[in-house]
C-alpha cells in the first residue's frame, strides 16, 4: 500500500464537510451473527470525533436482522419473507436503540429515517428527505438511515444499503461517502480465496474496473457483494462526490483513515 493513497484518502476526509458514513451487516455483527456493540461505540466516539472538527455526519447503518436475531434467536433459522421483515421490525426497534446508547454516551442524539425506492424517485418526497436531513445534522443530530426493510416488497425496494447510501448522499449532496465492509477495499480478485490478491487503490473509471477484476458473491450477513458497491460508486461519482472503501472491522478505522495510517480504495469523481 502506498503513502500517497493513504495521504490522498486523508486529505479527501480532511476537505470534506458533509460526510456519509454506511455500515455493514458485516460490521456490525460478531462471529455469532448477533450485534456488535462494541463497535457502534467506539464508532460513534470517532464519528463524535469529526463532528467537533467541523464535519456532519450521515449514518446508512444495516443490522435490523441482525439486531433481530439477536433479540429473537429462535427465528434465526426461518426463511418465510414474513418472519425475515417481522425480525426487522423487531430489531429496526433494538439497533436504533443501541445507536441512541453509542451517540448519547458523547452527548449526540440521533433520528431516524427508514426508506424506500419511491422517497427517491417521487421529487415531493426526495425534496422531504433532503429537508430533514439537513434539518437535523444543522442542529448537530447525527441522521441513521436504514431501508424499510418490514414494509418493502420489490416494485419499491432498494435491496442492498450501498446503493441506498449513494441515493442518501446524493440526496443531501455530500462531499463524500465511506463504505465500510468486511474487506479492505476492491480488490484485483477474492483475497479470501486469493492471498496473493492485489489491492486496487484508486479508481476513477468504474468501467476500466470491472474489466480488470473478478468480482465474488455476496458475503454472509449482506445483502451486497462488491458488485453493489461498484454501483454505489457509479451514482456518486456522477454527481461529483469521492466515495471510500475500507474494512470497517479495523481498530479505529474512521480515525485512522482521517489521520493516514489506514488504507482503503479511494474512487475519485472527474
Amino acid at each position: 500500500m502506498s503513502a500517497d493513497n493513504k495521504k490522498t484518502i486523508a486529505q479527501c476526509i480532511k476537505k470534506a464537510r458533509k460526510i456519509v458514513i454506511k455500515i455493514g451487516s458485516n460490521t456490525l455483527a460478531n462471529a455469532d451473527g448477533k450485534i456488535n456493540y462494541g463497535f457502534m461505540t467506539n464508532l460513534a466516539k470517532q464519528c463524535a470525533q469529526l463532528m467537533e472538527d467541523g464535519k456532519q455526519i450521515v449514518l446508512v447503518s444495516s443490522g435490523a436482522q441482525v439486531a433481530g436475531v439477536s433479540t429473537i434467536d429462535r427465528w434465526a433459522k426461518r426463511k418465510d419473507i414474513h418472519y425475515r421483515q417481522a425480525l426487522c421490525s423487531i430489531g429496526q426497534v433494538e439497533l436504533m436503540d443501541k445507536w441512541r446508547q453509542a451517540f448519547g454516551v458523547f452527548g449526540i442524539h440521533i433520528g431516524q429515517l427508514l426508506l424506500t425506492k419511491e422517497d427517491f424517485t417521487d421529487d415531493h418526497r426526495t425534496l422531504n428527505v433532503r429537508n430533514t436531513l439537513f434539518t437535523l445534522v444543522d442542529e448537530g443530530v447525527v441522521p441513521i438511515i436504514n431501508e424499510n426493510d418490514s414494509v418493502s416488497f420489490d416494485e419499491i425496494k432498494i435491496g442492498d444499503n450501498d446503493n441506498l447510501s449513494a441515493l442518501s448522499a446524493i440526496c443531501w449532496s455530500a462531499d463524500l461517502l465511506i463504505l465500510f465492509s468486511d474487506i479492505d477495499g476492491v480488490f484485483d480478485k477474492n483475497p479470501k480465496d486469493f492471498p496473493e490478491a492485489k489491492l486496487v487503490e484508486f479508481v476513477s473509471s468504474i468501467a476500466d474496473l470491472r474489466k480488470n477484476i473478478s468480482i465474488g458473491a455476496t458475503n454472509a450477513f449482506g445483502t451486497g457483494g462488491i458488485e453493489t458497491k461498484l454501483e454505489a460508486a457509479e451514482k456518486v461519482l456522477e454527481y461529483g462526490i469521492n466515495m471510500i472503501l475500507a474494512n470497517g472491522s479495523r481498530e479505529n478505522i474512521l480515525e485512522s483513515l482521517a489521520d493516514g495510517s489506514a488504507k482503503g480504495t479511494l474512487f475519485i469523481s472527474k
